[in-house]
């Protein structure tokens, strides 16, 4: 059984019917950050690229994404890296 990983998540919300991607809130590492971490809301995304998600500030590579709650879920979470 493989696990899902974060794009296959963000996919599911942007092209399933029943679920919206706006509604996503997304945590990703970001150095320097307080805690070292920033969100950024679904409605943010431009684009789920191959290996990044692409946002008007910058690309960030989904292994830093490390939670995604939907309408207050968490629906992905794994440790910090």
């Amino acid at each position: 059984m493989t696990e899902e990983t974060p794009r296959d998540i963000l996919n599911e919300l942007k092209w399933r019917h029943e679920r919206s991607l706006e509604k996503a809130l997304i945590y990703y590492i970001h150095r320097g950050a307080p805690d070292d971490f920033r969100t950024m809301k679904g409605s943010e995304i431009q684009d789920l690229g191959r290996s990044f998600i692409k946002c008007e500030e910058s690309h960030i590579p989904y292994h830093r994404v490390f939670k995604i709650e939907y309408e207050g879920e968490i629906i992905f979470e794994r440790d910090r890296e």
